[in-house]
């Protein structure tokens, strides 16, 4: 039988740099290495940013889609919708897709019925009247580094739900409605 051996100084110290650095890694690669699903965003709204794991496996965290439901909330009137966890699926594949690390930059997630007649009755181009945003089913983003016709048709590879292109506006619409293109 042989005696336990102590740590050498040389693993000790090794073992005492490295363990807190890994714990330091960024949501996104302790994502990956978890098996979780991440996402990064930023609201240009209220220039809030979001980083987190929001799903490891086929099982989403609670606690990750309360605080995105919060996050993506109507920023003109603060209302809290609940946001379709396909949705964030879709933003983690077409950033899979892409390389990309940058946060997403979120122009519009949940609208609340009121806000939805209130930018229609603006004039602005694009609000349907059944928006899916008011189902907490659509999301408009782009991603720095990104051009905003490789964000599209990432998106559009998915085969997962609606893609609007806005180029004039610089963001791309996915939503998990039925699958078409604008």
């Amino acid at each position: 039988m042989t005696p336990p051996q102590t740590p050498s100084r040389r693993r000790f110290l090794f073992q005492s740099a490295v363990l807190p650095a890994a714990t330091a890694l960024p949501a996104w690669a302790r994502a990956s290495s978890a098996g979780g699903r991440q996402l990064d965003l930023l609201n240009t709204h209220t220039q809030e940013r979001l980083d987190l794991v929001y799903a490891v496996g086929g099982d989403y965290l609670d606690p990750s889609l309360s605080r995105l439901n919060l996050f993506l909330r109507d920023h003109y009137t603060g209302e809290v919708g609940s946001m379709d966890p396909l949705l964030f699926d879709q933003l983690y594949q077409v950033r899979m897709l892409l390389g990309a690390h940058m946060p997403y930059e979120v122009i519009s997630g949940y609208r609340c019925s009121e806000t939805n007649a209130h930018l229609r009755q603006k004039g602005r181009g694009g609000v349907a009247k059944k928006s899916l945003h008011m189902e907490g089913r659509a999301i408009d983003v782009r991603l720095p580094g990104v051009p905003l016709a490789e964000l599209r048709d990432a998106a559009l590879s998915l085969q997962a739900g609606g893609v609007g292109f806005y180029p004039e506006s610089q963001f791309v619409h996915l939503d998990t409605g039925r699958i078409r293109r604008w």
